[in-house]
């Protein structure tokens, strides 16, 4: 599994970019960019080179954390996936180009897509300063992605939610056209965001494509409103970054939600923990979504086996094989 901490190269190069910066300016960037975020408006408060940075060192730790976990999920399922490009759609910085580079040794080719000219030019100049070679075309991804080469691995990353449905719809079906064999989209981990993962899933799913992760099935989400699927992904937190968002714990908690698919069919799909188990004296019950829907597996004390699997299972992990059911 690839660690969810930004890597240090990364960590580093922002870092240095900030010699010199009011600590105190790029804070107060930051708490506008993430609130204009909140609302809806995407980046379009960011247009300077420090707006980029201060986005980049408050954001990017916990989206690429995300993006991490996401491919961990999918790799766990698909150990012998090998992709030798990749195409990110929305890329900003680079987050998740950088997170799929850790994640694939074999990618040699990296295409991305933004509209944003202050963030284009701060993932080319981190790539320049970590060696890696980029060709980032600058321009809205729902139009450039046409003339983009095909990828086998093309990615959207906290991008579907600045767009309309009209225009979502139409990235979606683009970057199906254009991946050769997976797509992963990631999205924040709230009710409207499982709404636009659910949404792209179903016209993925009409389109011949099969989930990978993190539904067991390709059939219609079992889960009822007001009940909805997301996961949360622990990282650590620099001394940089807590100074931006005037944190005092050492970790942030990000609630994402991801889907992966596929053109080829997967086998076998697991369950997969909808939440944190709860433990009691006597069991501990995971709810699991599963190729026959929503359980509540239960592991009692006395099944020892079982227990102690159970005992290790975490919120977002796949179960190949689960309990008795209540």
């Amino acid at each position: 599994m690839t660690s969810p901490d930004l890597p240090a190269y990364l960590t580093a190069t922002l870092a240095s970019r900030l010699q010199g910066v009011s600590r105190t300016d790029a804070a107060q960037r930051s708490d506008t960019i993430s609130k204009t975020y909140r609302s809806g408006g995407g980046s379009t408060t960011i247009r300077t080179e420090s707006d980029a940075l201060a986005y980049a060192l408050a954001r990017m730790p916990a989206t690429y954390a995300a993006v991490i976990a996401s491919l961990n999920a999918l790799q766990e399922i698909r150990p012998d996936f090998a992709p030798a490009s990749m195409l990110d759609c929305g890329a900003g910085p680079g987050t998740a180009t950088w997170a799929c580079a850790e994640a694939f040794d074999s990618l040699a080719s990296f295409t991305l897509l933004d509209a944003n000219p202050a963030l284009r030019a701060l993932a080319m100049e981190l790539a320049r300063e970590n060696d890696r070679s980029i060709a980032y075309t600058l321009g809205d991804a729902t139009a450039k992605i046409a003339d983009a080469a095909s990828a086998d691995l093309v990615i959207a990353s906290y991008v579907i939610n600045e767009l309309t449905d009209t225009a979502r719809e139409r990235l979606v079906a683009a970057m199906w056209a254009k991946a050769n064999d997976t797509i992963v989209i990631v999205e924040p981990g709230t009710p409207a965001g499982y709404q636009r993962i659910l949404d792209a899933r179903a016209q993925l799913i009409r389109a011949g494509a099969h989930v990978i992760a993190p539904c067991p099935h390709d059939d219609a989400c079992p889960l009822v409103k007001p009940d909805w699927c997301h996961f949360s992904q622990r990282l650590q937190r620099s001394r940089v970054h807590k100074q931006l968002k005037s944190a005092e714990l050492p970790y942030e908690d990000e609630k994402f939600i991801y889907l992966a698919v596929s053109r080829a069919p997967i086998a076998p799909r697991p369950s997969r923990v909808l939440a944190q188990p709860v433990t009691t004296k006597i069991a501990i019950t995971t709810k699991l979504c599963t190729k026959d829907g929503v359980i509540a597996a239960v592991a009692p004390k006395r099944d020892k086996a079982t227990y102690a699997k159970f005992r290790k299972l975490d919120w977002g992990d796949a179960v190949f094989e689960h309990s008795s059911s209540e």
